[in-house]
């Protein structure tokens, strides 16, 4: 397995990582889309999250990650397993699947064991990659080239929080609830707007425009390829401090108050907006929730709105022909106009 370039030693992209904590410290967000030019470190914040992230509990030999504290949420063959009282629990890291463009719906989904079939004559279920990705991080590089098919497959599991398949007189059902995460280049085409607005949160990732950054960049990099191992340890006290961080704004969330006046500062900034339906609220309330805990504050502040707020709207915006402004000048107009 590849070592994961260290989260904290990425340069810039500030939007970007604080986006990926967030949906760290409350996967409720819905996950992250990162779009923007090609080379400028998407793909590589992603698996250093991943890497950041501490260890989860699951049950052992389950092939779905199940949580063995949530009882509710256990899949068949756990559930089984716990009536006999035979459930044990191990600590493994949490999952970063690739989801490939040109992937099949079997291998996406799952399907029938074919081994087991001719071997044995039984009927058995080979799980696929949203099984894998339970509890972790679905990655989709390039989400705007995502064939419809699998579009509408994603589309089913993130609103259940369960994959269902039925194949050849198998009916299986298992949870399925995954940060989604997605990268693209707008040059090579948009994204459907269903999916679009699945996404909890939307980030635009720019190559840097100044030479100190340009420098910076290209020699950490260099160090971390050249030797990844003191790299590492060069910044493993920044990472430690920053997953104690992510640790704390778990443990600390369902005690962040959100206040009847934030609630309605963020529905009139969704409502100036013109955004379709309430997921932009929910999604502005939940991040800027998620930012206080981060920050260890006990209640949401308008600040903590203002910096939320472009990175939850932007996507959900409606098109006006009569304003040729850009998505992210129309949303801090907006946060102008309601928040000062």
């Amino acid at each position: 397995m590849a070592t994961a370039y260290p989260f904290s030693a990425i340069v810039g992209q500030d939007e970007m990582k604080l986006a990926l904590l967030i949906a760290a410290v409350d996967p409720r967000i819905g996950g992250v889309l990162a779009f923007g030019d090609r080379g400028a470190g998407k793909s590589t914040a992603v698996r250093a999250l991943a890497a950041l992230l501490p260890k989860m509990k699951v049950v052992a030999n389950c092939r779905y990650n199940c949580d063995p504290d949530r009882p509710s949420e256990l899949c068949d063959e756990c559930r089984a397993r716990a009536s006999k009282g035979a459930l044990k629990s191990v600590q493994v890291a949490v999952p970063v699947v690739d989801l490939p463009l040109g992937a099949t719906e079997d291998r996406v989904v799952g399907a029938l064991d074919l081994e087991r079939a001719l071997a044995r004559g039984e009927k058995a279920f080979e799980p696929g990659l949203l099984a894998r990705a339970h509890r972790g991080f679905l990655y989709i590089d390039e989400a705007n080239l995502l064939e419809d098919h699998l579009v509408d497959l994603l589309l089913d599991v993130a609103a259940s929080g369960e994959n269902v398949v039925e194949r050849e007189g198998l009916s299986i059902r298992h949870p399925a609830r995954f940060v989604l995460v997605g990268t693209g280049n707008p040059e090579e085409g948009e994204l459907r707007p269903q999916l679009l607005d699945r996404f909890g949160l939307s980030v635009e990732v720019k190559t840097p425009d100044d030479l100190p950054s340009r420098i910076e960049v290209v020699r950490r990099r260099d160090a971390f390829e050249s030797n990844s191992a003191d790299f590492l340890a060069k910044w493993a006290k920044d990472e430690a401090r920053l997953r104690k961080s992510v640790i704390s704004a778990r443990q600390k969330l369902p005690a962040v108050s959100v206040s009847d006046a934030a609630l309605e500062r963020a529905a009139k900034l969704c409502m100036a907006l013109g955004t379709d339906g309430l997921r932009g609220e929910l999604t502005l309330m939940r991040g800027a929730r998620a930012l206080a805990a981060l920050e260890s504050a006990k209640t949401v502040t308008d600040d903590h709105l203002r910096r939320i707020a472009p990175s939850a709207l932007r996507h959900r915006l409606r098109r006006n022909p009569l304003d040729d402004a850009g998505s992210s000048v129309r949303v801090d107009r907006a946060i102008s106009d309601v928040l000062g």
